[in-house]
């Protein structure tokens, strides 16, 4: 698989459980032909900004911590709360790439016993836009609601608003912007 699409798979994740970056899945979507976004290969830069809000460590986890460890764990949660973080990538992306179905595909996380274990529903799809809703089960319940617009060929926009169970509420925006044809000096 490409570096590209795991970027995207892994930045609705970032959407669905608010920074915890290897917990989706997804089952069998039915659909007609796939799809892609109209959008140009080549380089280009992703800015992702996540916002969390009421964050809490789950009874599992807490239960595992130590209370200093715990208590430390619950200061950085206070800490982060209401406050966006920002990151911005470049990488190379191919038409490939952009399909509907291998961005939902790229959002698919297996157990080691190759089970998918969250339902990925499509809301709507075009060369403009994809929607879809995510909802995942315990232990790491969640529900995604995540747009992808197309604007032009050489940007698109993305919005995730996540809720992940008992643990507050997740917003993801990504802004990407094509810088090129040519991929030389981004890693893959």
């Amino acid at each position: 698989m490409h570096r590209t699409s795991r970027v995207l798979g892994r930045a609705v994740v970032l959407a669905g459980l608010g920074v915890v970056l290897d917990l989706f899945t997804l089952m069998s979507v039915p659909c007609a032909r796939a799809e892609s976004l109209n959008v140009k290969p080549g380089a280009w830069e992703i800015t992702t900004t996540t916002t969390t809000t009421g964050s809490k460590i789950s009874p599992e986890l807490s239960t595992r911590l130590k209370p200093d460890q715990r208590a430390k764990m619950e200061q950085v949660l206070k800490a982060r709360d209401g406050k966006p973080m920002t990151m911005t990538t470049q990488f190379c992306l191919t038409k490939e790439d952009v399909s509907h179905d291998r961005i939902i595909k790229e959002m698919e996380d297996e157990d080691s016993d190759g089970e998918a274990q969250c339902k990925v529903k499509v809301i709507s799809k075009s060369s403009s836009r994809l929607v879809i809703d995510r909802m995942c089960p315990a232990p790491h319940a969640s529900t995604t609601h995540f747009t992808i617009d197309a604007k032009t060929t050489e940007s698109f926009v993305a919005t995730g608003d996540g809720e992940p169970a008992g643990s507050g509420k997740a917003r993801m925006e990504i802004k990407g912007k094509w810088l090129g044809a040519g991929c030389e000096g981004i890693e893959e």
